[in-house]
């Protein structure tokens, strides 16, 4: 028995004040294992104090679980950076303990401060390493041994998914490669359209119309008369889906993410997408390419105001003059991705909103910066349009885009005469 796996077993089957069959204790046991390791001074003791403040704390966030650690397992400032790293690595999976562990000359590495983040399930801790012909997550580039693959590698026991880490995450924040990821996750989400009473009916039981021919045809077969009533249901057709962005430049951050939205609606929905900066562009056809790289390229190129200007209102009286009188907004969920910043008169945009909420069946505006807890409707362009919005989201993260799915799918009906304009806007 190396020392290694004696220590382990020291702290395994150290008394603890939590049930030991929870798999909190097991977590405890390694952290504080690795602290000790990496030259903080942990006991048994001090495990156990932070295994019991867990147990009464209830942490739901990453942020409350650090500051637990740090004020029962630290003695002295000095092991604070030590303890942001060896914490970054337990409970996010971030960097590779082994890169640091017995080497005292080594750099730390890079740790960035805790965030809110959900803290990971039981179902995220089971220690599952994704192993493949390039070697393990724990350590790219070297084949896995045989033993290693037998063993649980403790550095995993409570790390977090890259899909978890980024779901808080706003996209303006994002690196390149989390880009890459949540265009794979944006391309997964279950497009669901809202649903409309169609002109056509159908045979049904708990029809509510009485089907006359079918019931006379029926009364052939008892001697003419209508034992059997035949009733009818109106079928149910999709909404129409029109999403109309803004890609001017206070937006880049934030149109790559929503192209691939809009490329999944018109994919699978057959939405129809629209993009605007100093002037309205119509995408529907170049995002229904079936190469995910090539729709795009067509898409940017389609658009050469991308990262221009914003002018709203003159995108959105173009849009209602040349495609939304003629059919394709009447009755339609419109999703209007946009900040409401406007260089020309903001009275345009109220103008426009104003047509359009006549025509539309929904209007659905996502605006990132309502993220903010300190924000408020102040611009120009958002002032004018939001008493004709029915629902108002950010849609700043991939959970905020959840918000923005909801709403599209919800498709609550307009009273008749319309909503007061104080009374219409639900965040």
């Amino acid at each position: 028995m190396t020392d290694e796996q004696s220590t382990d077993e020291q702290f395994t089957d150290a008394p603890v004040s939590i049930d030991p069959a929870a798999r909190l204790a097991e977590i405890v046991a390694t952290f504080g294992h690795f602290l000790h390791r990496a030259g903080v001074p942990v006991t048994p003791e001090r495990s156990t104090r932070f295994g019991a403040a867990v147990v009464v704390a209830s942490p739901e966030q990453l942020d409350d679980l650090y500051w637990l650690g740090r004020v029962t397992l630290l003695t002295s400032h000095d092991q604070v950076e030590v303890y942001d790293r060896v914490f970054q690595q337990v409970f996010k999976g971030i960097v590779d303990f082994a890169d640091f562990r017995g080497d005292s000359n080594a750099p730390p590495p890079v740790s960035s401060s805790p965030s809110n983040e959900k803290l990971p399930t039981d179902k995220d801790r089971t220690g599952e390493t994704r192993s493949g012909p390039k070697g393990t997550s724990a350590t790219p580039g070297d084949q896995a041994s045989d033993d290693d693959q037998d063993e649980e590698d403790p550095s995993l026991l409570a790390a977090m998914s890259d899909e978890e880490r980024l779901a808080g995450k706003e996209f303006a924040a994002c690196t390149e490669e989390e880009l890459a990821l949540i265009r794979r996750l944006v391309e997964q989400l279950p497009l669901v359209p809202p649903m409309r009473i169609g002109r056509r009916s159908r045979r049904h039981r708990s029809g509510s119309r009485l089907d006359f021919r079918g019931t006379l045809r029926r009364s052939h077969r008892t001697m003419g008369d209508p034992v059997d009533l035949i009733k009818r249901k109106r079928k149910q057709r999709p909404r129409r889906i029109v999403l109309i962005a803004d890609v001017s430049g206070s937006m880049e951050p934030y149109a790559r993410v929503y192209l691939h939205l809009m490329r999944g609606a018109v994919q699978a929905l057959h939405a129809e997408a629209f993009v605007f900066a100093t002037r309205l562009t119509r995408l529907t056809r170049p995002l229904k390419v079936t190469q995910p790289d090539l729709a795009y390229r067509k898409a940017t190129t389609a658009a050469p105001d991308w990262s221009g200007g914003t002018r709203i209102g003159r995108a959105l009286h173009e849009f209602i003059d040349d495609f939304g009188r003629r059919g394709m907004a009447r009755g339609a969920v419109i999703v209007i991705v946009s900040d409401g910043w406007e260089i020309e008169d903001p009275a345009s945009v109220g103008e426009a909103m104003a047509r359009l909420s006549r025509l539309a069946h929904r209007v659905v505006w996502v605006n990132p910066r309502k993220a903010s807890n300190s924000y408020e409707p102040l611009v120009g362009g958002m002032a004018a349009a939001l008493p004709y919005v029915d629902t108002f989201v950010p849609g700043h993260s991939m959970h905020a885009l959840q918000e923005v799915m909801e709403a599209i799918r919800s498709g609550e009906k307009r009273p008749p005469g319309g909503r007061p304009p104080g009374n219409r806007v639900t965040a």
